[in-house]
């Protein structure tokens, strides 16, 4: 069978076959897959589009988002075969056959696991990148501490723990340099994040 999407409902799984470059998904009857009894999806909620490389989903201003294999995208995905996607109440998963052997992009490294508070210290060190001026220098830990409202030294602590998480070793100012890149490079701040 060519590329198609498995859906599933209350009654089990029925394969919608992907035709065309561009599907779009929604609750509005003139979409390609149309949903009306889905009520948490928004009339014209996302988009697939093939590439010749395979699938991407984007969503489209939705209402209550688009996730592929529970988490939410902001921004255009590349689909793997099996990925889930997950739009309103509805639930698909992209079966577009095999993977050429040799043809997979190894991943990158993920963030660590963060606390809240070390993710808002991250969030403050890489606001000023939202400048939009070459060679932007993060925060320092004084910027930091009237952002949230706390002494520099709980800054500098949970700082310490950071460079540890992310593996950044040695002295100086040019560590919050790192660590901010580090966080952006592994997604663990995206620039949505520091709007």
């Amino acid at each position: 069978m060519t590329a198609h999407l498995e859906m599933w409902g209350m009654t089990g799984a029925s394969a919608i076959p992907l035709h065309g470059d561009r599907i779009t998904l929604g609750s509005a009857d003139s979409n390609d897959i149309a949903v009306p009894a889905d009520r948490s999806l928004s009339r014209l909620h996302a988009v697939l589009e093939r590439y010749p490389a395979g699938w991407c989903v984007r969503d489209l201003g939705s209402r209550n988002g688009t996730y592929v294999n529970g988490r939410r995208i902001w921004q255009e995905h590349v689909l793997a075969d099996g990925d889930e996607i997950r739009a309103g109440a509805s639930r698909f998963v992209l079966r577009s056959g095999r993977v050429p052997a040799g043809q997979v992009t190894e991943a990158g490294v993920a963030p660590p696991e963060l606390t809240g508070r070390e993710r808002d210290v991250l969030v403050q060190l890489c606001r000023p990148l939202l400048a939009g001026e070459m060679f932007t220098e993060p925060a320092s830990s004084r910027e930091i501490a009237a952002a949230l409202v706390v002494t520099e030294a709980a800054v500098k602590q949970h700082l310490l723990r950071l460079y540890e998480k992310f593996g950044i070793a040695g002295d100086g100012e040019r560590r919050r340099v790192r660590l901010a890149n580090e966080a952006m490079a592994r997604n663990a701040i995206t620039r949505s994040d520091l709007r």
